[in-house]
């Protein structure tokens, strides 16, 4: 079965930094595209940021555009969230998923999630 494994939350400043990291294990699989998500307290699951394995093509929530970098290492299926002057608003559960929205790129039949991992933005 395969699987997503995310990691490199934890507790930052507002204006401070984190980066993700998402990583595959289990079956393997070439997978197409691959996402990440955010839960906040209280809120609906939102996309974040979604990138092509082939060409590294990413698309960007637009509260998060400027601030925030997803980039992939396409040999192993990894992909990364740079994540830079974060605001409160930022915080919650981040979640690495095949299932990226339609308007960003196709959904290619696979239906994969990680556990998510916590990012908490606090003075």
């Amino acid at each position: 079965q395969a699987r997503l494994v995310e990691s490199g939350g934890g507790t930052v400043q507002p204006g401070g930094s984190l980066k993700l990291s998402c990583s595959p294990t289990g079956f393997p699989y070439d997978y197409k595209s691959l996402g990440w998500f955010r839960r906040a307290p209280g809120k609906e699951r939102e996309a974040v940021s979604c990138i092509r394995m082939s060409d590294g093509s990413a698309y960007y929530k637009d509260s998060v555009k400027g601030r925030f970098t997803t980039s992939r290492v396409k040999a192993n299926n990894t992909i990364y969230l740079e994540m830079n002057d974060l605001k409160p608003e930022d915080a919650g559960i981040y979640s690495c998923s095949t299932m990226c929205p339609t308007r960003w790129l196709p959904y290619y039949g696979v239906d994969v999630w990680g556990k998510g991992i916590a990012v908490t933005v606090s003075s």
